[in-house]
């Protein structure tokens, strides 16, 4: 696997997701995550561990989809644990990540849910 950009705040995150997956590089978001990380995809599943995330991705790049920079909402932080979040252009509701500090001091993905489709009232 190549020498990735690696996250050194917890906000990075986001930029890094959004600029490979826009280049198509499913090996490169998957290095986002965890090894043992849990993503709320797709809707109404989980996909469990970095593998089985970067097999996901690589099925959604391959269609080519195009991702916007979202301004994320402010971080909180309690320790080497960060709740990272940006509220959609899509109107989608909300996108939430958990991250956690690694010993190099970069932060991964521990827990993502993409989206949180607003329940209709």
């Amino acid at each position: 696997m190549p020498e990735y950009e690696k996250a050194m705040r917890p906000e990075d995150i986001t930029r890094l997701f959004v600029e490979r997956s826009n280049a198509g590089d499913a090996d490169g978001v998957a290095a986002l995550y965890e090894e043992n990380a849990t993503m709320a995809y797709p809707p109404g599943e989980q996909t469990v561990g970095r593998e089985a995330i970067r097999a996901l991705w690589a099925r959604v790049l391959a269609g080519g989809p195009r991702f916007e920079l979202e301004q994320p909402l402010p971080t909180l932080i309690s320790g080497g644990i960060a709740l990272t979040s940006t509220p959609p252009g899509d109107g989608a509701g909300a996108r939430a990540q958990v991250v956690r500090r690694q010993p190099d001091g970069s932060w991964l993905r521990l827990l993502d849910q993409p989206e949180f489709i607003p329940l209709a009232r």
